[in-house]
């Protein structure tokens, strides 16, 4: 992790120093004091991409670092003091009752500044001796300079296994003639290693393309998208001749002049670049070339927002290899041709070699480059079990060449967001939900302001996003307001590489820690005898969690979480799932910086200590599957909450008063089993977005307070057996009411019979999706439904009283998905081209009627 986030832990750090609220707080302090911080962190921020550029050449260089590293985490925590400190007194929870106790304070916070001055200088004279800030000077002026670590081309050295039919699907695409006179670009999409150079160059030299492209031209990109150098390696392809220096015009005259009217197929290998401007600058030139119409160029990315941005049509997403050509390829390279028939005790061992590899071509080979000349068997299973997936760099330069070329093009805020994702087991299936709430415990996010028009995790949403985009995780199940996702175990590796010493996770092995560690994640059960020595080393730990497989249970000592919160005074975040503790040390209300409180699956917690309230720092309070939880008042005088989810058989939470949870936006009531309403003043909840129920059996009814909730985006109610949700428009008021409701989802709902008018109607410019599943009692949708102008899916499954939709609903031009299931009527009914009623739902774009699925091009 280190050197890689230094800029931004910088940023954040300058920002802090200098925001008014900072200084507003440490007034008392010596001013020179301040400002000399700020001075050299100015100074230290500018040359610190020099200096990470130039380390992997100066070991001392690198110590220096390293040093930053530790240095910047401590300014972090003083600075979170203040912050703490400040908040505390503007709640009046801790209050001066003389001068002395301020004085006090002062200096104890001014000595700590002053001690953080002191390491950043000695620092900072390392850095002036290196005279940095020079060579960042020094490639900025370098004309046409691609910084790459990779070249590609377009010839083949050998037999490639397992893209055959990828290949004949791509030519396809090349050859079959194209009407409309434009240019044809097919993005091909995929992760590094994965095969998208390799592909590329099978259709490029394939004999069917050569015929029908006179002219193939080929270019790797890379990282550096300039037009003019693209237009130099385009022309030197066909002429063989430099032509750098030259302006765009003069290049675009010679290149018209050389193109003399030929179809040409044109490869752009490697492209990075998600600047939409610089694509259209290029596309706008290459527009000018005669019987562009009838060529083709072919793009190979890790980017989907790259294929976005170019692409005429849905980008070709490369799989992975099955597991047959996999192992081929692997004892292709293990072996020379025909010796592999010597070693039949080695087959099973490479069988599950190949299964570590996920079918990524480059891994594949890798493992086999490795094994090549090896035969001994103990050979092998070290490999198998040890080594490569401990990602030795000395021995995977191939594999780890390729993936942290991916890695260092992400912004230095999606670096510290993935290598977080290590700390958790490899075939996670992570929730952006709860991911996002982890990244903004720990900083990684914006600070939460509540003026802001884009909230922070909004922000962490599209950092998800970003990921996915650029190829680092997969397997995302789009959940309506959140995603379920994993990362490939190979980009688990890497950011486990990249997290160096600050995220452990402590499995069945020798217990040993950098001091360095921030990020602490406990897989086994150690007794305290063992845990107490190594503990006492980790005092700068922000993450504390406890890693447990669903359905098992671990015994977590009382003495363990006391020790762990002795130690750790700086503790961001908290999160223990499947654990026996009967009850929680009382000095967890000592822990002023705790930002996230993650308790699942305590079955015999019965309650949190009296001064929970204290932890005002709290942004996130997940109180998961606590049956027996008694959910006390003083939660709601945790007012800077934003996240909250309880649960338990004992709501003494009845009301929640003006000023309380203002900032809440997410609230999750699970298996709350006494719950019948929702609290008193719901209205107060100015900020709530997502209101998610689960298994609250005794829930009856909804609240008609929720009108007043013009935040609120989301409902979903989910296997509350009671509920009806009766509640029409009354009055004036009411039938001029404007709520942004998004998404609505019942399930489950035996005693359903009436839909919630009031909300639903009067979101109807902003609802885009209902979901009605399992409603046994419900007979009719209403006829107002044709009133929400920009539902785009409506999905109704298992309600077999429905026979029928509501009257208008051809009218709904803004619906574009429709599923029916195991509803019989209905089914009938709107069956596609044969149905009754079919033609009013002819015109939707995408049709599902139990098994039968139309869908109608765009």
């Amino acid at each position: 992790m280190a050197e890689s986030f230094l800029s931004i832990i910088a940023d954040t750090l300058l920002k802090n120093i200098i925001s008014p609220s900072i200084k507003q707080t440490i007034s008392l302090l010596n001013a020179s004091d301040l400002k000399r911080l700020e001075e050299t962190m100015t100074y230290i921020k500018a040359v610190l991409l020099d200096a990470e550029k130039l380390q992997q050449h100066n070991q001392t260089l690198r110590l220096s670092l390293t040093k930053l590293r530790g240095v910047f985490y401590d300014a972090e925590d003083v600075l979170d003091e203040f912050r703490c400190d400040a908040l505390r007194k503007e709640l009046k929870t801790v209050r001066f009752s003389s001068i002395s106790i301020p004085l006090a304070y002062s200096l104890r916070m001014g000595h700590k500044i002053k001690k953080i001055n002191e390491r950043l200088e000695t620092i900072a004279t390392d850095f002036k001796r290196f005279n940095l800030g020079e060579n960042v000077q020094i490639l900025q002026n370098r004309p046409y300079v691609v910084q790459s670590h990779r070249d590609t081309h377009s010839l083949m050295t050998s037999k490639v296994l397992g893209r055959d039919q990828d290949k004949e699907n791509i030519i396809d695409l090349l050859v079959q003639p194209r009407g409309v006179e434009t240019m044809t670009v097919i993005p091909i999409v995929g992760i590094g290693g994965l095969g998208k150079t390799t592909l590329a160059q099978l259709v490029y030299n394939d004999e069917r393309v050569s015929r029908s492209f006179p002219l193939k031209l080929w270019v790797c990109v890379s990282e550096f998208f300039d037009v003019a150098r693209l237009l130099c390696e385009i022309i030197f392809n066909i002429n063989h001749e430099r032509s750098d220096g030259l302006p765009v015009n003069a290049l675009l005259t010679l290149l018209q002049s050389l193109i003399k009217g030929k179809r040409f197929l044109l490869i752009l290998d490697d492209v990075w670049n998600e600047d939409r401007v610089k694509w259209d600058e290029l596309k706008a030139i290459l527009m000018k070339l005669d019987y562009l119409h009838q060529s083709k160029i072919i793009v190979t990315t890790r980017s989907l927002a790259v294929a976005s941005i170019m692409g005429t049509q849905s980008p070709f997403e490369l799989e992975a290899l099955s597991h047959e050509d996999s192992l081929s390829l692997l004892l292709k390279w293990a072996f020379n041709q025909g010796d592999e028939e010597r070693y039949p005790n080695l087959f099973p061992i490479a069988d599950e070699i190949v299964k570590k590899c996920k079918g990524v071509p480059l891994a594949v080979t890798t493992m086999g480059s490795l094994l090549y000349g090896k035969t001994r068997q103990r050979d092998w299973e070290l490999i198998r079990d040890n080594h490569i997936w401990k990602l030795d760099q000395e021995e995977t330069t191939g594999i780890l060449a390729a993936l942290k070329l991916s890695y260092n093009h992400l912004p230095h805020h999606l670096k510290r967001c993935l290598a977080y994702l290590s700390l958790f087991p490899k075939d996670t299936l992570y929730d952006t939900d709860y991911v996002i709430q982890s990244w903004l415990a720990n900083g990684f996010l914006p600070s939460p302001v509540q003026e802001d028009d884009v909230c922070c995790e909004d922000i962490g949403l599209q950092y998800f996003k970003d990921l996915r985009s650029k190829g680092f995780v997969q397997d995302v199940d789009d959940k309506v307001t959140f995603y379920k996702f994993k990362i490939h175990d190979l980009i688990h590796d890497l950011a486990l590489s990249v997290s160096q010493e600050e995220c452990l996770t402590i499995y069945q092995q020798t217990i040993s820690a950098s001091e360095n560690v921030r990020h602490l994640a406990f897989a086994e059960h150690y007794p305290m005898r063992i845990l107490q020595p190594f503990l006492k080393k980790l005092k700068g730990v922000r993450t504390l969690v406890n890693l447990t497989p669903w359905g098992q249970f671990r015994e977590v000592e009382k003495t363990f979480l006391s020790a762990c919160i002795s130690y750790f005074k700086y503790l961001w975040l908290i999160e223990l799932e499947n654990c026996t503790l009967k009850a929680l040390p009382k000095s967890i209300c000592t822990l002023k910086h705790l930002k996230c409180l993650v308790l699942s699956s305590f079955h015999n917690l019965r309650r949190v200590p009296k001064s929970i309230h204290k932890l005002q720092s709290l942004l996130t309070l997940r109180l998961f599957n606590l049956p027996r939880f008694q959910v006390s008042d003083n939660l709601r005088r945790l007012i800077n909450l934003r996240f909250l989810e309880i649960s338990g058989d004992d709501m003494q939470l009845r009301e929640v008063r003006p000023g309380n949870w203002s900032s809440l936006r997410f609230l999750y009531f699970y298996k709350c089993t006494t719950l019948k309403c929702l609290f008193e003043g719901m209205e107060n909840l100015t900020s709530l977005k997502d209101l998610i129920f689960e298994y609250c059996y005794e829930l009856e009814s909804l609240s008609r307070s929720l009108k007043f909730l013009v935040k609120l985006e989301d409902i979903f109610i989910i296997s509350c057996p009671k509920i009806n949700l009766l509640m029409e428009p009354q009055g004036i008021e009411d039938q001029n009411l404007h709520l942004g409701l998004k998404n609505f989802i019942i399930r489950d709902a035996p005693s359903l019979r009436d839909l919630p008018r009031l909300l639903l109607e009067a979101s109807a410019s902003h609802l885009e999706f209902i979901e009605i599943r399992g409603c046994p009692e419900l007979e009719a949708l209403p006829n107002w439904f044709q009133n929400l102008i920009s539902l785009q899916r409506l999905e109704i499954i298992d309600c077999p009283k429905l026979s029928r939709l509501f009257d208008g609903v051809e009218h709904l031009t803004s619906l574009k998905q429709l599923k029916i299931q195991q509803c019989p009527t209905m089914n009938d009914k709107y069956r596609p081209q044969t149905g009754a009623d079919w033609s009013k739902i002819s015109h939707i774009q995408e049709v599902h009627i139990e098994e039968q699925k139309i869908i109608k091009s765009s």
